[in-house]
């Protein structure tokens, strides 16, 4: 049996930052990996939808298309299976259509060793891969989520896709039914809306992203609907049955949707079946492996966890976070996580970006709150640009006078939005925030006013 310093067991986001990290000081590291180094998101999530999302937005912009050459040009002038087509192309070509040859070598040239297949923890020390031990002094849980498939009767019968099906295939329905309004289910509405596809949304709860701000998700859903997208809200799919151009979906509302195919885009639950985990007296709740603020597996000083798994914030970024954070620790450091300031983001166009608490998440904590908010077309970039849709909502501790959340609608808010993510993971008093000058005429000029208001009720 070879034993090595660190085993990693799943190579996606996270065990491929830690066993990199690790490896380049010296000390031996096993990635153990089933499918493919990197993970979900080059390959089926992150990198493909955005890939798609871009395009979509590339075909909507058609005053700008002769500025951005021949492929730009296709995606708006051709019709709407071709244009399809090349941006299916261009997405795969970013996906390097699913082969991770060049992640796979970039690791080994830093180190660390690949086994390939699937790991089981054996026992405590103990890792086999396919009937082969690999022994650890420590150990990385990092396998990952799993789309999940809701219990709806008759699903399995009719044509269905997860997002990362839908991420692969080259296919455009005709018409396309999506469960779930939230990021996932809202990026690829818009995604399919744009290049002319039928597109209904179907979520339970009485607004889209549901856990972020209440007006955001509003405006989210107007801008789906002017982009064609039938969104149904409050509503619950029943029974899912062919129909007469793939499947029939019933409603509770007494409606019924027919579609080429059902996108089921309801949530992921994490990878902890089937790994082992028993063997080390480790007991996962429904969302995921706990963790301590160090990233160690609760009750275990040599087991660390990271990325979806954990459940702590399902984000690539926040992988990569939680894996700087193992791999510090596991050389003798003492780094401890702090997701006070995660960002949330939905890459729509425009996109919604987050960060912090909610005004109803602070409320549930005890946090006496202040709001404040600015619709972004009283801005001058706003009519520079053209932009009616863009709204910011600003969430203040009122008695410690910081901002502890910000939710954004708008254009590029994903990037401006880290000026909060700052404030907010720093603790910068509100008197120093509206202080800040900030470029004219930009975006980033919309946390002046609503600053000021929330000062102004401390």
């Amino acid at each position: 049996m070879k034993s090595f310093d660190v085993v990693v067991l799943g190579g996606g986001s996270a065990g491929e930052l830690i066993s990199g990290l690790v490896a380049e000081c010296g000390r031996s590291v096993a990635l153990v990996e089933g499918v493919r180094v990197g993970g979900e998101c080059p390959y089926l999530a992150c990198m493909p939808s955005k890939a798609m999302l871009r395009s979509a937005q590339v075909r909507r912009l058609v005053a700008r298309s002769l500025t951005l050459g021949a492929t730009a040009s296709r995606l708006v002038l051709d019709p709407d299976s071709t244009a399809f087509g090349a941006a299916v192309g261009r997405r795969d070509e970013i996906r390097a259509h699913g082969d991770d040859a060049e992640a796979t070598s970039a690791l080994q040239e830093r180190g660390v060793t690949i086994i390939r297949g699937r790991g089981y923890v054996a026992r405590p020390g103990t890792v086999t891969v396919d009937g082969t031990e690999c022994g650890y002094s420590n150990l990385v849980i990092s396998t990952g989520s799993s789309a999940w498939r809701p219990e709806l009767p008759g699903l399995d019968s009719v044509p269905s896709w997860t997002s990362d099906e839908a991420l692969t295939s080259p296919l455009r329905p005709a018409s396309l039914v999506i469960l779930g309004g939230g990021p996932v289910g809202c990026e690829l509405a818009q995604v399919y809306a744009r290049f002319g596809v039928q597109v209904t949304l179907i979520d339970r709860g009485p607004r889209l992203i549901d856990e972020e701000e209440p007006s955001v998700g509003l405006l989210l859903a107007e801008v789906l609907r002017s982009d064609g997208v039938d969104v149904r809200l409050g509503v619950r799919a029943t029974v899912a049955e062919s129909g007469p151009v793939g499947a029939r979906l019933h409603i509770d509302d007494g409606s019924a949707v027919d579609a080429e195919r059902i996108l089921i885009a309801v949530g992921r639950s994490p990878n902890v079946e089937d790994i082992g985990l028993e063997a080390l007296g480790i007991e996962p709740g429904n969302q995921g492996i706990g963790v301590d603020a160090d990233c160690r597996v609760t009750g275990h000083t040599d087991v660390w966890a990271a990325g979806d798994v954990t459940g702590a914030a399902p984000f690539t970024h926040t992988a990569n976070y939680q894996a700087r954070i193992i791999a510090e620790n596991i050389l003798g450091g003492s780094a401890v996580a702090d997701y006070s300031a995660i960002p949330r983001c939905v890459f729509t166009d425009p996109p919604v970006a987050s960060v912090g608490l909610t005004e109803s998440k602070a409320g549930s904590r005890g946090i006496e709150v202040s709001m404040a908010e600015m619709d972004l077309a009283q801005l001058a970039r706003a009519s520079t640009d053209g932009e009616p849709v863009g709204r910011l909502v600003l969430t203040a501790d009122r008695l410690r006078q910081v901002l502890i959340g910000a939710s954004a609608i708008g254009p590029r808010a994903d990037e401006w939005l880290g000026e909060a993510a700052l404030a907010i993971r720093a603790a910068v008093p509100l008197s120093v925030l509206v202080d800040v000058v900030h470029a004219f005429p930009t975006f980033a000029e919309a946390y002046e006013p609503p600053l000021r208001e929330l000062l102004a009720r401390s």
